[in-house]
Formats: C-alpha cells, structure tokens, sequence
C-alpha cells in the first residue's frame, strides 16, 4: 500500500522518502551535540557555559535564514537540497576533527547553516506540489525526521560516543549525510515538476512579506526559546543530578525520540483539520504546565522526565503545525517566507543558549524550565494573533 495515494503528485510519492531519510541524518548530526554537551566540552577542557558560548555563536547564523532562503529560490529544489546536504556533512567532519574549541564552533556553524538550507528547500518543494489544505499531512510526515533525528540518529551516535569517541560520532554522521546526498542528486528530476502555484489562500503584493507576518515570525521565536531552554540544560542536569551517563543519554535520546515520533504523526494526522494556528497555540500551551513541573519537581527523576517528554510532545506538535505557514508569508517566495521563520526560530535558540547555559552553571535547571514556560505561553498568544489576523 502506498503511503500517498494518487491524489498527491507523483513527486511527491515517488521521492517524500528519501528526501525524508536525507533530513533525519542531517537533523542527527545537528541534534547531537546538546545532549552530549557535557562529554564534548570535557573533550575541549570546558565549562557548559564556555560551551553554551560555541551554540550562541553558531546559532547566530539562522540570521542568515532570509538570504538562504532568497538563494533557495533562485535555485532549483534539488540543487539546493544537494547543497545544503553535502554542507551538513562537511560541517560535521569539521566538528569533529576540531582540535579546539574555535574549529568546533566554524564546524557547527556550517552544519547549522546547511541544514536550515535543506530546511527551506524541502518546505518550498512541498509547497511546490502539495495543496494548502493538505499541507500539514506531508509536512508531518517529512518532519518525523526530527523525531527520527533523535530516536535512530542521535541514540546511535550516543552509542558510538559511549564505546569510542564522540568524534567518531560526528564522522559517522557525515559519511550517512554524504551518501544521502549522492542519492538526492541522482534520484531527483533535474528540473522541477511544480504543481501548485497559486492554491495559497494569502493575498498581498508579490514577493512583499504580508501584513500580520510578523506574528507568527515572532511566535516561531519563542517557540524555539522555549525548547532551547530545555535542550542546552536537560542532558548536564541528567549527568549532575541523577548520574547518567553517555550510554543513559543515548537511551533517553531513544525514548524522546518515540514522543516526537508520537507528535509528528499526530500533526499530520490533525493539523489540517483543527487548523494551523490552533494547532500550534495547543501544542505551545501544552509546554507551560509540564515546564514548570520540571521546576518544581526537578530533583526526582519520575517528575522531572515526565515533564520533559510532554515539553517534547508539546513543542514537537507545535513546531511541525507552524512550518506549513512559513511558505505563506511571502506571496510568490516560499524559501523567503521559510527563511524569515526559521531564521527567527534560530535567533530564538541563539538568545536563549548562552544565558541558559550560564544560568544552569549557576542555579540548575529551575530558571531554564520556567524560561520554557513563559516563552511557551507567549508562543500561544502570538500565534493565535496571527490567527485572528489571517
């Protein structure tokens, strides 16, 4: 049985798999490091903070989400794709070959940057042949690769972290996203095969960013301050609190991952029927109560990832409601539209990893989980502002 039926392009159902899998090996090598943030910065003699420091920096690059997204439009979707997946892998050999904390940096720096590329290109190309009121069903789908990133990719690199290196890790990861690539050059059609120009419900002057835009913009701000808080803290607090170690983070990788799993599913599954705005406002409120119980209940192990699985569950919900809307912001330019959004989401994580980190170093994880909870709830608010407007 296929996975689309005939109603969805042939584009879409002979190549949404592959494009799928590159995005999850991509999304391992770029989700890796937070959760080993502790082995790494021992293997550079570091403090969290100092390597909270390496994340802002790199981070900072999702400013250039808006002109990768204007140059993704001046490519075609596989050019870009291609590009952008051949740049997460030499990004991850950099990283870890680093012999420093600065090389480190410029390696996640280009790992970061590539993969908002393969981002903005595989939101266009789904915009290119999947409807509006079906959107939400393939973007679902593609984004299972975030959940996938976590359940198969990080939790392999974790185990490969445990038996030898976290260095090795990253050349693991490289080599898969290269050979993804290779297979995304050679299976794509070189000229692409668009089949919705013009089925937006948006209007506005071609190419302008439209009035109201800027609200969800804002929302996917602080919807990824609001999980970046976690992020950059939750693997440390685990290691200093209950003694994990590297082979536990892997396997609590693996289980986080089974709940984004459950998310992205479920977003496919309802998103296009309660409506994307409301989608995302019910994914964001989801965060505000179980952020503040890990706050409250942080010191025992039971509350605290428990907590954290529904954080997970409610961002994962969210994030993969409000993607379809960043090819609509700009009529006539969906990489610019995708660009502006995750370029605010990455400038979110960006603001949020350096004094989160310090914050931890400082206090625990208390000030980081009630971060979460009050970008969560502006999330909500935002977002359904947006609604209202649109």
């Amino acid at each position: 049985m296929p996975l689309f039926d005939d109603s969805f392009s042939p584009s879409v159902r002979n190549h949404v798999v592959l494009l799928t899998v590159a995005r999850t090996a991509a999304n391992a090598s770029y989700r890796f490091a937070p959760p080993f943030l502790a082995t790494i910065a021992r293997g550079f003699d570091m403090s969290i903070s100092q390597m909270g420091v390496a994340l802002t920096v790199s981070e900072l690059t999702g400013l250039a989400s808006p002109l990768i997204g204007q140059r993704v439009d001046s490519m075609t979707r596989r050019q870009a794709m291609r590009v952008a997946l051949v740049g997460v892998g030499l990004g991850a050999i950099l990283a870890g070959a680093a012999p420093n904390l600065a090389i480190f940096t410029l390696g996640i720096i280009l790992l970061g940057g590539a993969k908002v590329a393969y981002d903005v290109a595989l939101g266009a190309w789904i915009a290119d042949h999947v409807p509006w009121n079906r959107r939400s069903a393939v973007v679902g789908f593609t984004e299972t690769s975030w959940a996938l990133g976590m359940l198969v990719g990080v939790s392999s690199l974790g185990l490969i972290t445990a038996a030898l290196d976290w260095r090795y890790a990253y050349a693991f990861g490289a080599v898969a996203v290269l050979v993804l690539a290779w297979q995304v050059s050679n299976r794509l059609p070189v000229d692409d095969d668009v089949s919705h120009h013009h089925d937006e419900p948006v209007s506005g002057e071609h190419g302008v960013l439209q009035p109201g835009s800027w609200l969800a913009i804002a929302a996917c701000f602080t919807l990824m301050g609001a999980i970046q808080c976690i992020f950059v803290t939750f693997g440390p607090f685990l290691e200093d609190t209950f003694g994990f170690s590297e082979a536990g983070l892997a396997a609590m990788g693996f289980s986080l991952g089974i709940v984004e799993l459950a998310a992205s599913t479920s977003s496919a599954r309802f998103t296009d029927v309660w409506g994307k705005q409301r989608s995302v406002a019910r994914g964001a409120a989801l965060m505000v109560p179980s952020a503040l119980v890990i706050a409250l209940f942080g010191d025992r192990l039971g509350p605290a990832v428990i907590g954290l699985a529904i954080v997970i569950l409610g961002f994962e919900f969210a994030i993969v409601s409000l993607l379809p809307i960043g090819t609509q912001l700009v009529p006539g330019r969906r990489g610019r539209g995708m660009g502006l959004l995750l370029g605010a989401g990455t400038l979110g994580r960006a603001a949020v990893s350096l004094a989160a980190t310090r914050l931890y170093d400082e206090h625990g994880i208390d000030p980081a989980a009630f971060g979460a909870a009050i970008l969560a709830g502006a999330t909500a608010v935002l977002i359904v502002s947006h609604g209202r407007r649109s």
